[in-house]
């Protein structure tokens, strides 16, 4: 079952800042669940109840369209290293788009990658740890350089297109406001 907590703590936000990776988790009401590996430098907690992660332009957008149907979000963190723990976080997110006046109070946090298309901010409900004695050690290489060299290849305007074509709906065929039409 794992050690329950309300919040975050400062050994949580430590192990949080030492991982490469971690899982998105969403569902809406009906359709398929989806879970989507994250990695390079796009998540911050701002503090022990709050946590932000930039989310980059993909191949699809399913974190958005659930979001706006069901706020519930489940964030993982599992150790690949010596020290065995998952951590996951759970809460009710909200999508922050560059239209919107938050995006400019949390955009800064991040570095500068030209394809950011959402902000997503998850107020935390519940926080779990748990062993990770069945997660198998891994050594990181380093971060894939394809995603922002894809971004740059392409400029705003291309993206900005690329959402229209691929970024609109969810697999089920649910908007997911890229564009501010949901």
């Amino acid at each position: 079952m794992g050690d329950r907590f309300e919040r975050l703590s400062e050994k949580h936000i430590d192990f949080i800042s030492r991982q490469h990776m971690f899982f998105v988790g969403t569902a809406g009401s009906e359709g398929f669940v989806n879970v989507s590996p994250k990695g390079m430098d796009t998540f911050r907690v701002l503090n022990d109840t709050n946590v932000v992660w930039l989310n980059l332009t993909g191949s699809g957008n399913e974190t958005a369209a659930h979001v706006l149907e069901s706020k519930r979000m489940t964030l993982m963190f599992c150790s690949f290293d010596k020290h065995p723990i998952i951590l996951r976080l759970y809460g009710n997110a909200s999508v922050i788009h560059p239209r919107d006046q938050k995006w400019d109070e949390l955009i800064g946090l991040f570095p500068e990658y030209l394809g950011s298309r959402q902000i997503f901010e998850l107020n935390l409900e519940l926080v779990l740890a748990s062993c990770g004695y069945g997660v198998p050690y891994y050594e990181l290489k380093g971060e894939r350089p394809t995603l922002a060299k894809w971004a740059d290849s392409k400029g705003i305007d291309d993206i900005k297109k690329y959402w229209e074509e691929r970024n609109m709906e969810s697999l089920n065929k649910k908007p997911t406001g890229i564009t501010g039409d949901a």
